[in-house]
């Protein structure tokens, strides 16, 4: 691709981008591609050697959408890429041994090439430059080449889900895959998976990172795509049967998380007993323009982050929840959330749904423990939400598990430090914990699950604390938090609806639990009396001006009073339900009895406070009659009697407390700007201008 460019400053003058963006068509036969697509190098792997590539190769770019239409360069690269990407499926007599290789690399410029042509056209013009066809005539566009972006497309999907990662030729029926190990095993004393793994992972990324891009088009429109060129390849046609397959290998490129080969390794090298044409042109440019990604790319510094993590996963989770994201078509649903919906275990022996053709079988075990593993990033997080929500199977599974905690701890960490996450992120961890405490199992057997030495929690040393206790606590120190910085009433509501659906399983809550409970009514209670103290004194200082407008401390007072009367209502079923199980409950309620007494006759409070009158009512006169000067274990000891004696029909019965969640109308009106914009932050080596985004504003993410 050019043997005399040394620095990425050089690209624009290099003689094959120019020949490849120049006013000549170049036949798909011509030995230019050879040429061209015989380099090594380390490719890219972060946005920012991404954007110096990018700037550098612009005025190429620029080239190429202003002649593509009468050379058609464009299309007939994308031809050499599919003759290549055939070959890789050819008998194991065939003697080429660079069609990976070169498949490869046509990918890598095609994939920088659509970028930019995506980012600067509409659907509409880009299947213009997909339909050159020479034969008739240089300016013109005929029928034969319209399928070329489906036939890309499908390409694209065959490489994700048949080229095999893990190398074991002992596992495969494929006679060519069989082959290229054993000419491998003879020339590569690393073995197969050293010296294959490097190319196949980088092909099986490039291909995964080119069917972003081609769905990119979202990024550079505010409103929602709801028809679009590209979806209706991927929904419809030659692309539809490949649905389940892709959404399992994408599930599975996320569950295997495959380390990337190691920095500054190639599979193809210079040799010494020649080895053909294409041996020498790779061996005089892998020296020359390519040498400039070494400098920035997986062999630099920056890279270490990348040796701790799958590039391949975390693409293949984004590409997924892309895919499950793309809007319904009037006449057709969304087959990858269909495929999501619908998957099951293994281990499931039932028929599948006829009405369902895209569902599959997958190990939930290791899904689980990837969940499980990788919750601080948002993607898995919101894979985690919506398996939860939409897939029955998968919830049912989660909610068996006898090592719930596994699950549960890490999201609780999100919102424990809430102040370090976005807000979207917050959201979704909340969410699942609204979905989880759905189920009366679940609410029970956090109880039951005891936690050692939590090291995150930082207000208080916890030695031993139940998992349902310490679920409490997070979720109250979010809201209390909500209250002082952001004021969300959808964060207050979905925090509250939480606690209220574990309220009456409440079960031998830790001391420090059962004061929090209390400590967020007293907060409550606080801020009501200044909201009420503030509007009563606007409205004595307006009786003596009629200039300025009053404040709406109605709306103000409206909200409060929601949020403590649904405090109240966890109280008080707890107490109703399951006060014999949590005396350390009982004991603060007594601690703190004079809160309660100006909500005793409020109009808003007055029937929910009398069972929480009652008991403290109750407790307040058996401790009066055991004397003072009462020890904290003898106080325990008298409200354990006490529960006990309590006889239960005096308690007034409420209905059950219980919330569902439910997704809002049009909810990718939310999620489609929420996957795009983790895209545009956290995709592996795709960068984008963001002056050129209209979907989100670049604080949004």
């Amino acid at each position: 691709m050019g043997a005399n460019s040394s620095s990425i400053s050089e690209l624009p003058e290099n003689e094959y981008l120019q020949k490849l963006s120049g006013s000549e068509p170049i036949s798909e036969n011509d030995p230019f591609w050879n040429q061209l697509l015989s380099f090594s190098f380390t490719t890219p792997t972060n946005s920012a050697d991404l954007k110096l590539l990018e700037e550098a190769t612009i005025s190429v770019c620029k080239s190429l959408v202003e002649k593509n239409p009468r050379t058609g360069n464009l299309g007939s690269l994308i031809k050499v890429f599919l003759s290549r990407t055939k070959e890789l499926k050819i008998s194991a007599e065939c003697q080429n041994h660079l069609f990976i290789w070169q498949a490869h690399n046509a990918l890598f410029i095609i994939c920088c090439l659509l970028k930019v042509f995506i980012s600067r056209m509409s659907e509409e013009e880009l299947q213009l430059h997909f339909t050159y066809e020479e034969k008739a005539g240089p300016s013109s566009y005929g029928t034969e080449c319209e399928d070329l972006i489906e036939e890309l497309l499908c390409c694209l999907i065959q490489l994700i889900v048949e080229i095999p990662l893990l190398y074991p030729c002992q596992h495969t029926d494929s006679n060519w895959w069989k082959w290229l190990c054993s000419w491998y095993r003879g020339r590569y004393s690393g073995g197969v998976t050293s010296a294959l793994g490097d190319i196949t992972y980088s092909i099986s990324l490039e291909a995964v990172t080119t069917l972003i891009v081609f769905l990119s088009c979202q990024l550079f429109h505010k409103e929602i795509l709801r028809e679009s060129i590209i979806h209706r390849y991927l929904m419809h046609g030659r692309c539809l049967p490949y649905t389940s397959r892709l959404v399992k290998t994408l599930l599975y490129n996320f569950i295997r998380q495959e380390r990337s080969p190691p920095p500054g390794t190639h599979v193809f090298q210079q040799q010494t007993d020649g080895g053909g044409l294409l041996y020498g042109i790779a061996s005089g440019v892998a020296t020359g323009l390519w040498t400039v990604f070494t400098l920035g790319g997986v062999g630099s510094k920056a890279s270490a982050q990348l040796e701790q993590c799958s590039p391949l996963a975390s693409q293949s989770l984004l590409l997924l929840l892309v895919l499950a994201n793309l809007t319904d078509t009037p006449d057709t649903p969304n087959p990858y959330r269909q495929a999501i919906m619908s998957f099951k275990n293994t281990q499931d022996n039932t028929a599948f749904s006829s009405s369902n053709p895209h569902a599959f079988q997958i190990n939930f075990n290791s899904l689980y423990t990837a969940l499980c593993d990788q919750q601080k990033s948002d993607q898995a997080t919101l894979l985690l939400y919506m398996l939860l929500h939409q897939n029955s199977n998968v919830r049912t599974y989660v909610l068996a598990r006898t090592d719930i905690e596994n699950l549960v701890l890490p999201i609780l960490e999100i919102l424990y430090h809430v102040e370090e996450r976005n807000s979207h992120h917050v959201y979704m961890a909340l969410i699942i914990l609204l979905i989880l405490t759905e189920d009366d199992g679940f609410n029970r057997s956090i109880h039951e699950v005891i936690l050692k030495n939590i090291t995150w929690y930082a207000e208080r040393v916890l030695t031993e604390i139940s998992l349902g206790s310490l679920l409490i606590l997070v979720v109250i120190r979010t809201i209390q938090y909500n209250m002082t910085r952001t004021r969300d009433k959808y964060l207050h509501t979905n925090c509250l609806a939480a606690l209220a659906n574990m309220s009456a399983q409440f079960r031998s809550l830790h001391q420090y639990a059962a004061q929090r409970i209390i400590s967020l009514f007293s907060l409550l209670s606080k801020k009501h009396n200044k909201v009420l103290e503030q509007a009563t004194q606007s409205l004595r200082g307006s009786l003596g001006s009629n200039d300025s407008p009053l404040p709406d401390y109605a709306q103000d007072l409206n909200v409060i009073e929601e949020v403590i009367r649904m405090m109240l209502e966890i109280i008080n079923s707890c107490l109703t339900n399951s006060l014999h199980h949590n005396p350390n409950l009982v004991y603060a309620l007594l601690y703190k009895r004079d809160l309660f007494e100006q909500f005793r006759t409020h109009p808003s409070f007055q029937d929910i406070m009398q069972n929480i009158d009652l008991v403290i009512s109750f407790f307040s006169s058996r401790l009066e009659q055991a004397g003072a000067e009462l020890s904290v274990e003898r106080v325990l000891e008298i409200i354990k009697q006490g529960a006990v004696a309590l006889p239960k029909d005096r308690l007034r019965k409420f209905p059950e407390l219980k919330f569902k969640y439910v997704e809002e109308e049009q909810p990718e009106e939310f999620f489609i700007p929420y996957v795009w914009s983790l895209v545009y932050n956290s995709a592996v080596a795709l960068y984008w201008n963001p002056r050129d985004i209209q979907l989100f504003t670049m604080d949004s993410g």
